[in-house]
């Protein structure tokens, strides 16, 4: 029984150990991302087909995923917001 419980722990942590990647992103890299969705909205869109606005509109919403999966966004909650606002007037 100590073995069957031991055993999904064991392979486990090594499956971690493995897969450990970085998701974080270069200032460099950001900037980049960043001057390109200030272009897609600088463009005038009205000369462009439905498709080619949509393919933007599609490229605008993965830069802006990558942005903020990759470190370029930090996201505070309302109640963490609101937690700390009464900590510092507690405090």
């Amino acid at each position: 029984m100590v073995l069957m419980l031991s055993a999904p722990a064991a392979f486990c942590a090594t499956a971690k150990s493995e897969a450990k990647v970085e998701n974080s992103m270069t200032a460099e890299e950001s900037s980049l991302l960043t001057k390109r969705v200030e272009e897609i909205r600088d463009m005038d869109k009205s000369a462009m087909s439905s498709k080619e606005k949509s393919e933007l509109k599609k490229e605008l919403k993965d830069t802006k995923d990558n942005i903020r999966r990759n470190g370029g966004y930090v996201y505070i909650g309302t109640g963490t917001l609101i937690l700390i606002i009464l900590l510092i007037i507690l405090l």
